[in-house]
């Protein structure tokens, strides 16, 4: 679909429907939302039909649908702000529903949540961090003094994106949650504002109408700003629905930013200080009768401490080692940790066939080991593939380990990169330090190498795997059954095509598996309808049943959850076809390309008996 403005489409879809009042109750299933309208006369259909963005209106099973497409979440999160309503839809994220919740999927869901704040801004940051490797450089050479203002001027071009992260993430993050992307900026600038940093800085106690607030530095943090924005989303709704229309502009903002920054400044501050305090000491602790295993922490989790913003706790004892003593035996193993992520970065780089990942892979690589910027490697590569993330921890644990048993610690406070390896020269077992570095790097790039999928490839001639050949997909069966064209499925959105060109399968079993290999990346809560993306960029929504969504997911069971990667024939769902037809519903099994329209052909090359897996059409891409 075109694009458009999603929160002026939810609007003019609500005046079309009949006004707020009209309305008794709106949720969405993949495709459409589903109101229940009070006076289904007061509805112009006509109206509604001419809106860019909607793509069909029918009605059927006593509700008024309007047909939206892919964007259909994103368009009802705007009703739901609009009207107040309810947050207790057919939410796409399977972990909302408590019956199929599991750690796994907790973990997964924070990964997707976390990658998909940061990939709009994962372009800056290679950008960003290759440009901080130049200038370690530069450095390193002597071609520039640093205390130039040339070099002052250059540093804070590449250091910016890192500083001020609260702020990009706080607008994405909005984008996200479906909160107020400039008031998110907002509350991510008051965090990282010069008075408040220093605050932090100076020690000096602070409080809030006498509330003692316990300082925190939010530069460069990341989960602060995006509990903010997610409390925000909600708190918006909440002034949608009891603030005055003609308030609604200032006042909502307003509130947002005066409640937000204090109650930040006062939880995740005090928490995250207390858990990086904790941290630290008992790490300290751990040093002194086992040094090599305080090294394997360090070295495995340093970077899940920056990810939650606790490794602030260890800076200042790192800072006073160096002062008092002249070396500081925690930055010890931070080179295995650093090297052992950007190791498994450049694995990515030469393992995957996604062009699109490469290009970002490169300077993501390098960055880490140049200048020990290791952002665009964990947020662009590392943690969106998970494998390569827990890859580098392991490789990092066991170089950190080692280089720990030898008492390698630095004599100045640096970024831990290749070029900082004259800081560790005098203190404690150079050679294990190197040892270490060697095996973390070996360990972490061979494991990623072996073990992490290829991926699709993004180039039209470069087939990834046995679907793809020539620029071209296919796309599977995914259960047994016999194949129904398009044109043919009783359902008139599906059959005219506006969604998408595809075919229907009348199942012979209820077992669903994916016609194509990508990302899983729409999981209903019913659990009858999932959506796929290729790394080739096919968008493909697998739909069980027609209307099923009236089910409440009664009689299916999903087997994947929103950010798995899937492999063409996985099970992502089992449904009771018995089950289905006793409810009434026809049990045929749609298969969409939703994107077809950005897609050079789509052509049917199965038709008839079908066993699942057995090529259906083929995508030109």
């Amino acid at each position: 679909m075109a694009i458009v403005d999603h929160r002026s489409l939810a609007s003019d879809i609500l005046e079309g429907v009949g006004g707020q009042g009209n309305i008794d109750s709106v949720v969405h299933c993949a495709t459409r939302l589903r109101f229940k309208l009070r006076d289904s006369a007061k509805a112009n259909t006509d109206a509604i039909k001419a809106l860019p963005g909607v793509l069909a209106v029918m009605k059927a099973g006593g509700q008024y649908q309007v047909v939206i497409g892919d964007e259909v979440p994103t368009v009802h999160a705007e009703i739901t702000r609009l009207t107040g309503g309810s947050s207790d839809v057919e939410r796409t994220e399977s972990m909302t529903d408590g019956s199929t919740w599991s750690p796994k999927r907790l973990l997964n869901g924070f990964i997707e949540v976390v990658s998909s704040i940061f990939q709009p801004i994962v372009w800056p940051l290679a950008g960003a961090g290759l440009l901080k490797a130049l200038l370690s450089l530069v450095l390193q050479f002597g071609w520039l003094d640093a205390t130039s203002q040339t070099y002052v001027i250059l540093a804070a071009a590449a250091d910016s994106v890192f500083y001020f992260l609260p702020i990009f993430l706080g607008y994405t993050a909005a984008n996200r949650f479906g909160a107020n992307k400039f008031t998110s900026m907002v509350i991510a600038g008051a965090l990282v504002y010069p008075s408040i940093v220093e605050l932090n800085a100076s020690g000096e106690s602070v409080s809030f109408f006498s509330i003692p607030v316990t300082m925190f530095n939010y530069t460069s943090s990341v989960i602060p700003i995006i509990v903010a924005v997610l409390i925000q989303s909600r708190l918006e709704r909440v002034c949608m629905r009891f603030i005055p229309k003609m308030l609604r502009n200032f006042a909502t903002p307003m509130i947002s930013i005066i409640v937000m920054v204090p109650l930040i400044l006062l939880t995740v501050g005090p928490i995250t200080s207390f858990l990086a305090n904790a941290l630290s000491t008992g790490i300290g602790n751990i040093f002194d009768f086992a040094p090599w295993l305080a090294g394997g922490v360090m070295g495995g989790l340093w970077q899940v401490f920056v990810l939650f913003g606790l490794h602030w706790g260890l800076v200042p004892t790192m800072l006073n080692d160096i002062a008092v003593t002249g070396s500081s035996i925690l930055l010890g193993p931070l080179l295995s940790a650093v090297l052992a992520q950007a190791a498994a970065t450049l694995a990515v780089f030469f393992r995957t066939r996604n062009t699109v990942r490469r290009a970002v892979a490169g300077p993501a690589a390098a960055s880490g080991f140049i200048a020990g910027v290791t952002e665009p490697a964990i947020y662009g590569v590392n943690l969106p593939l998970k494998k390569p993330f827990f890859f580098g921890i392991v490789g990092g644990a066991i170089g950190g380990a080692i280089a720990s048993s030898g008492g390698s610690a630095a004599t100045a406070f640096v970024f831990p990169s290749v070029l900082a390896l004259s800081a560790y020269t005098t203190v404690g077992s150079f050679a294990l330090q190197i040892i270490g570095i060697v095996i973390a790097v070996s360990v972490s790039f061979a494991l990623t190498f072996a073990f992490v999928d290829r991926e699709q490839s993004a180039d039209a001639d470069e087939p990834a795997d046995a679907t793809v050949r020539v620029g071209t997909v296919e796309i599977t069966s995914p259960v047994d059954g016999t194949i129904v064209a398009l044109a043919d499925v009783p359902d008139r959105v599906f059959s005219s095509g506006i969604l998408g060109q595809g075919f229907g399968v009348i199942p012979a079993e209820g077992v669903v598996r994916a016609p194509i290999s990508g990302t899983v990346v729409t999981v209903m809560k019913t659990g009858h309808a999932y959506g796929i993306k290729s790394d080739d960029g096919v968008e493909v929504l697998v739909h069980i049943g027609i209307d099923t969504v009236r089910m409440n997911g009664e009689g299916f069971t999903p087997s994947v959850a929103r950010g798995d990667k899937v492999t063409a024939g996985d099970v992502i769902a089992d449904f009771d076809i018995a089950a289905v037809q006793e409810a009434g519903f026809d049990p045929m099994t749609l298969v969409v390309v939703t994107n077809s329209k950005q897609l050079a052909s789509i052509e049917p090359i199965g038709s008839g008996a079908v066993t699942h897996g057995a090529p259906a059409i083929a995508v030109t891409v």
